[in-house]
């Protein structure tokens, strides 16, 4: 009924002269066109667009209708229809005389909206049964944009009307990447590159930049100065705000998909690549999609690979994404639910210390211990530290692991945070790694020579750390034990009740798990006091000796 309709409208259209032709009878047209779409009949309105015979109105006239045709549909008709419409609304534009660039502008902007209304494939069998047909999409608007992409590179007279359309297609550029490039993932095979619809279309996009004079390099390390090449576009604001996103999605394309990357500058020095891409790996870790921080970890990965251990200044982290970065990279470590990134986190993390110079590494190390709040990481750092500091005794020393520079940092480590009311089974990673990092001191430095300065700020870490640890483990060995009496007296009355863990209350637990987490966090509590007690001897024993030779 509505291809009749359709085919009846336009008869009566094709005996008007152009002039006669009224704004009422398209949209005559264009109803009769969206009922043929509601009711499935595409095949049939696409040959009834494409017929010569059918030249309706102007092409301004038609140009609006064709958006207002490709704005009504959700779902999977949204690709449907883009794909149906792509070659009559090139068409029609090309033959605008006037306004070509706001035109281009219009259609990009909203073929775009819709675009970014489709759901983005991201494994391997999704990206090739492109249910929703985005890939598809991708592939179709890099065809109808090429055109103007051409246009712009022809007319070089930089004439107002070609400048502003390279401002169009500028816009489309940036918003193509950050969506659907930003999410999408790309299929790893090298091999399979060129059957990979999203690489592809990010290969066009980024070429196209090129072509009308932004080649990425130029974009990618301006981005973040105060004023952009971009400054006199008249970006909404909120459009403005998410330049940020794709600028560093160009340069996960660019480095680590290496798309374009043979335009990079072969004199630039890995740190001085990465304080370029710090800003937006910074960006890439704020978001909360696995799909964009993954991308994140991945560029921070290919930046780091290219520095040599030890060699990344400590200057660079007066930068403030220097720090900004690792901070980001324990959110992953300790919020991901995923635990092949959360490791992946924790790899990366090392890799920064890793290449930090000695004070670098010193300043980060102050810098997680202040701020991570996490006993896991904590150890890790602490970890870090004993490690710094054995290099320092073994190989060449340096005073940021040694004397008055390491006691400072011992500080914030042989510590416990609210002395005897800390909750032990919290930060038990924690205690267990400063007591083996203090384990070790003892071990590897003699009072006589005191190289990192242990012995005489031996009372200090008595009265701040293992007094208060001695206190804290009666403590919570009391109340643990207590909990396991009554737990026990429960599950006689065969009934369930709540459990105190740490200063969490967990209800309705069943009693035999009960016992089981009970027993689980004295096991903890006599590992740490097994620890302690021969940290305590090993100091006994080194002082009683030391003594002993001066005595002789």
């Amino acid at each position: 009924m509505a291809v009749e309709e359709l085919q009846s409208i336009i008869k009566r259209c094709q005996i008007l002269e152009e002039q006669d032709f009224k704004e009422e009878d398209f949209g005559l047209f264009q109803l009769a066109g969206q009922r043929c779409i509601d009711e499935g009949h595409i095949d049939q309105l696409l040959e009834i667009i494409q017929n010569e015979k059918n030249k309706l109105c102007n092409p301004k006239e038609l140009l609006l209708g064709l958006l207002e045709l490709i704005e009504e549909p959700s779902g999977k008709q949204i690709s449907q229809i883009i794909l149906l419409l792509l070659q009559p609304l090139q068409t029609v534009i090309q033959k605008l005389r006037n306004n070509k660039a706001y035109s281009v502008g219009l259609a990009l902007s909203t073929l775009w909206s819709q675009l970014s209304l489709l759901p983005v494939p991201y494994s391997k069998e999704q990206i090739q049964a492109d249910d929703y047909g985005l890939c598809q999409c991708c592939k179709a608007l890099i065809e109808f944009t090429k055109p103007f992409v051409e246009y712009v590179i022809d007319n070089k007279e930089n004439s107002m009307e070609n400048e502003k359309l390279k401002d169009e297609i500028l816009k489309f550029c940036l918003k193509s990447l950050k969506c659907p490039l930003l999410t999408a993932q790309f299929l790893e095979q090298s091999e399979e590159a060129g059957d990979d619809p999203l690489k592809c279309f990010a290969s066009e996009i980024i070429g196209f930049l090129s072509a009308i004079g932004y080649p990425f390099p130029k974009m990618i390390f301006n981005h973040g100065r105060k004023k952009k090449i971009w400054d006199y576009l008249e970006f909404e604001e909120e459009e403005d705000k998410q330049l940020s996103d794709s600028m560093a999605s160009l340069a996960y394309l660019v480095f680590v998909q290496g798309i374009s990357i043979d335009q990079l500058p072969m004199v630039l020095s890995p740190s001085y690549l990465l304080q370029f891409n710090m800003g937006h790996i910074e960006v890439l870790l704020q978001r909360t999609e696995e799909s964009v921080f993954s991308k994140g970890l991945d560029l921070l990965e290919n930046g780091l690979l290219r520095i040599e251990d030890n060699s990344l200044l400590h200057q660079y982290l007066e930068i403030k994404s220097f720090l900004t970065v690792p901070q980001g990279l324990v959110k992953v470590m300790t919020l991901c639910p995923i635990e092949t990134l959360r490791k992946k986190g924790l790899a990366v993390l090392q890799l920064y210390i890793n290449k930090l110079d000695p004070q670098g590494k010193y300043t980060l190390f102050r810098c997680l211990l202040s701020t991570s709040n996490h006993s896991g990481v904590e150890a890790f750092i602490i970890q870090n530290i004993k490690n710094q500091i054995d290099i320092s005794l073994k190989k060449t020393q340096n005073k940021w692991f040694t004397g008055p520079q390491l006691i400072s940092l011992l500080d914030l480590v042989l510590v416990l945070p609210e002395g005897a009311e800390t909750d032990l089974l919290q930060n038990s990673d924690r205690i267990m790694a400063s007591l083996n990092l203090l384990r070790y001191l003892v071990i590897k430095d003699n009072e006589k020579d005191n190289q990192t300065g242990l012995w005489t700020e031996l009372e200090k870490i008595e009265n701040n750390f293992l007094k208060p640890l001695h206190t804290g483990l009666n403590m919570s060995k009391a109340h643990y034990e207590a909990e396991i009496k009554n737990s026990q007296e429960v599950q006689k009355s065969k009934d369930h009740c709540s459990l105190n863990v740490g200063r969490e209350e967990i209800p309705n637990m069943p009693p035999e798990m009960q016992l089981k987490v009970l027993h689980s966090a004295l096991f903890t509590f006599d590992l740490i006091e097994s620890v302690l007690a021969r940290v305590e001897e090993l100091i006994e024993t080194k002082t009683k000796s030391t003594s002993e030779e001066n005595m002789g």
